[in-house]
């Protein structure tokens, strides 16, 4: 048939001779042929659509073709056993796999989409069936376990409560014998005090009167039993029947043998005092305990033995004292301690650490002497002496009269050491020395004892020495001068000798601090030292800069003088307590900072060749357009946006040279940021005074776009690292301040200034803590910024 449909347009010669209209005529309907417009279509349709080429995947995927020896084997198997009606999808997709003839695996395809779909549907609908069976039968068996769970948890509080009720009946009854126990001992003791003889026996009237027994504890017994029998009578002479003959007797009897006992403790504890008041090794036994305990009962032959102990330490306390400097210990060891008068530390401490473990010594002696109990304070603590018992008092006043000698050769020593101090580190040393041991006395013994006025009287004597050195020291810092012919912006080798003078003072100061004092206490114990040794550094940094300045005009005097604020405020920062030196320098930071900011923005905006330009704009004048200003015509305007643009490729937008000097990068940082960002909006100036219709500028956005920026500010803080609101930031603080100071008095502008200065020192650190970060940024902004196309600049640098 296609040979018959052929021959008749390969005929005869006549057709090919056919005319110009006959052929329009017969292509006309070839055209409208619906294949070829299905074609067209077809063709013309456009499969970018990323759903349509989703479902597409889909559908290639469902009726993948199979190759090689899978499709005879395919063709095969669905030529045998193909049946639509059962085959499920598999086996539809297989038969639509194989293409015996062409077309023939789509046109299956379109008939049983919508069942193979179905199928599919059906499968998936199966397995979330058979899933979520299994997840029911778990979720059956868990409720199992937790209704066994809850019957267990009844039990458990069923069996929680009988017991509690088993114990509250236990404890009632174990509060009843406690009361019947108390009664049966209230008993006891009124029937011993019945059973009391009211007479002595022979060997108990021998153990009092008879000095050849000697005081025991047999004396002791036979001296309660005499006084308890004296308060039985009491009780029987103030009976109804009143005194009787018998009761008399008895007190008169028990009178003269109780005197006779208080002799006998009298000639006893004397005799003992005498002797171990010679002693180095304090001994108290319990038969001298005792004695003293009695004796309270008589002040009066209680103050008579204590004067003989008193007199007996004082000259044993001081000749082991001048022993112990000049001989040592027994054997020569410990050695002497005027061998180590070559270092005044050790011998201050030396000589001090033993009046103090002297003091320790005869405390214990005279606490254990009295029978005082210990009151649970903790080794080192702070002694209380609110207490207002007796036995404090005599205690007191002993140690007082024991340790009195000691206090003229300790004077003597600790003086001559003083005066002998050149340098003001050991003076400050000596006299925390003297200051901690001062303390440590006042809580041992008592603010008003004599070794107390001694001690402070020689520390007050060993600060002045040392006030007096510090003083005389940055006196002659403050005559120094600056050599002019050095270049360099450092600190002077004298103020950085001084500040490590100040740093060694303000931690022998921190190591002193007992860690009690409030906040009062430790500033008002260093900010005299801070105020001799700081105030007349800054004093002379900032004098000697100036006249260093005048002989020599380029030598960067801000930089020198805030390297050198900075340098005294970070030796101050390590200490808490100068806090408030700090703020007082940190005022004068903020001051440099400013001034070198307006500086180094000045310097920035001339380095980038927008001077000028800048200055132009704001002294224009309304009258004359600025296109027509010889420094902002369009030529000098393209050439200074050129030479911006080279500059923002360079080094200086990242670092400075002239901050280099600082130390602290947070403050290179923050000027350079601040120069950086009044930059910024001197370029935005320009680029809103050349839009401006009245300046009548040809292609103003041609003009600023063919160098970089672009005339886009937005680029230009990328390129910087900076938000667009951190000048406007530190603007709108500004003029809040400004408010506020017009509306307060001269006194009170004063207490602003330093708020505001701490804000700022503030907000300083918060910068610097994002310095490396921003400044990173502004590089790979620069970089990238750089590849960009000129004529097709890019939106984002990044």
């Amino acid at each position: 048939m296609a040979s018959s449909s052929l021959s008749p347009r390969l005929g005869t010669p006549s057709n090919s001779t056919q005319s110009q209209g006959d052929r329009k005529t017969s292509w006309t309907p070839q055209s409208r042929n619906p294949v070829s417009a299905r074609l067209y279509k077809v063709l013309s349709t456009n499969f970018d659509d990323e759903d349509t080429r989703q479902a597409l995947r889909t559908l290639s995927d469902l009726y993948a073709t199979p190759k090689g020896k899978e499709v005879q084997t395919v063709v095969e198997e669905a030529d045998d056993d193909f049946s639509p009606e059962t085959a499920g999808p598999s086996a539809t997709n297989a038969s639509a796999l194989v293409e015996l003839v062409p077309g023939e695996s789509a046109a299956r395809a379109r008939k049983n989409l919508r069942r193979d779909m179905e199928n599919q549907l059906a499968e998936g609908s199966k397995k979330f069936l058979e899933a979520l069976g299994e997840v029911d039968a778990k979720l059956q068996e868990l409720q199992t376990h937790v209704a066994a769970m809850r019957t267990s948890c009844d039990e458990a509080e069923t069996q929680l409560a009988l017991t509690n009720e088993s114990s509250k009946i236990l404890l009632e009854r174990a509060g009843n014998l406690r009361d019947e126990r108390q009664e049966v001992e209230d008993k006891k003791t009124i029937i011993t005090l019945f059973l009391a003889r009211f007479t002595l026996n022979d060997s108990e009237v021998e153990a009092i009167s008879s000095r050849e027994v000697p005081i025991s504890q047999r004396f002791f017994e036979a001296m309660d039993k005499t006084e308890r029998i004296r308060e039985d009578c009491r009780v029987l002479m103030a009976g109804e029947d009143g005194s009787t003959k018998a009761g008399l007797e008895i007190m008169a009897s028990t009178s003269s043998t109780l005197e006779q006992g208080y002799e006998k403790i009298l000639r006893y504890c004397s005799n003992e005092f005498r002797q171990v008041g010679r002693d180095s090794q304090l001994e108290v036994s319990a038969g001298m305990r005792e004695a003293v305990h009695r004796l309270r009962k008589r002040p009066e032959l209680l103050t008579e033995a204590l004067t003989s102990l008193s007199e007996t330490r004082q000259t044993t306390l001081l000749s082991s004292f001048i022993t112990a400097l000049t001989r040592g210990g027994p054997s020569g060891y410990p050695r002497p301690i005027e061998l180590h008068a070559h270092d005044p530390l050790r011998y201050l401490g030396d000589m001090l650490a033993w009046v103090h473990q002297a003091i320790a010594a005869e405390r214990e002696f005279l606490e254990s002497l009295f029978g005082l109990k210990n009151d649970g304070r903790m080794v080192g603590s702070v002694r209380k002496f609110d207490s207002k018992g007796e036995e404090e008092d005599w205690i007191r006043e002993l140690m007082d009269l024991a340790v009195g000698k000691l206090c003229v050769p300790l004077k003597m020593r600790v003086q001559q050491t003083i005066r002998s101090q050149e340098s003001s580190i050991v003076s400050y040393k000596i006299a925390n020395l003297l200051q901690f041991y001062l303390m440590t006395m006042r809580r041992t013994i008592g603010e008003h004892a004599l070794l107390s006025t001694t001690l402070k009287e020689i520390t007050d004597t060993s600060y002045k020495f040392f006030y007096d050195s510090i003083e005389t020291h940055s006196q002659t810092i403050s005559r120094i001068r600056l050599d002019h012919d050095d270049p360099s912006l450092a600190p002077p080798i004298v103020v950085l000798d001084h500040t490590q003078v100040l740093r060694e003072v303000m931690t022998v100061y921190q190591s002193s601090l007992l860690g009690d004092e409030d906040e009062d206490e430790i500033n008002a114990g260093i900010n005299q030292v801070l105020d001799i040794m700081v105030d007349p550094i800054v004093v002379m940094c900032l004098a000697n800069s100036e006249e260093k300045k005048k002989s020599r005009p380029r030598w960067d005097e801000a930089v020198f003088v805030l390297v050198a604020d900075v340098v005294t405020q970070n030796v101050l920062s390590a200490f808490n307590f100068t806090a408030k030196k700090q703020a007082d320098i940190q005022v004068i930071v903020d001051e440099r900072i400013a001034l070198l900011t307006e500086e180094h923005s000045a310097n920035v905006v001339s380095d980038a060749g927008l001077l000028q330009v800048a200055e132009a704009c704001r002294n224009h004048k309304s009258d004359e357009p600025l296109s027509r200003v010889p420094a902002t015509q369009p030529s000098d305007l393209q050439q200074a946006l050129h030479h911006f643009s080279i500059w923002l490729s360079g080094p200086e937008v990242v670092q400075s040279p002239r901050l280099a000097q600082l130390t602290m990068q947070r403050l290179h940082t923050k000027i350079h940021q601040g120069a950086l960002a009044r930059l910024a909006k001197t370029y935005k100036m320009i680029c809103e005074e050349v839009k401006k219709p009245e300046n009548r500028y040809e292609a103003a956005s041609t003009l600023l776009g063919r160098e970089r920026p672009f005339g886009q500010v937005h680029l230009l803080w990328q390129v910087f690292g900076l938000e667009e609101d951190y000048e406007d930031e530190d603007e709108d603080e500004d003029d809040e301040d400004e408010e506020e100071d017009e509306d307060e008095d001269e006194d009170e502008d004063g207490e602003s200034e330093e708020e505001e200065s701490d804000e700022s020192a503030n907000k300083a650190k918060g910068d610097g803590a994002d310095s490396d970060q921003e400044s990173d940024q502004g590089e790979s902004d620069d970089e990238s910024e750089g590849e960009s196309d000129n004529n097709n600049p890019p939106q984002k640098l990044s």
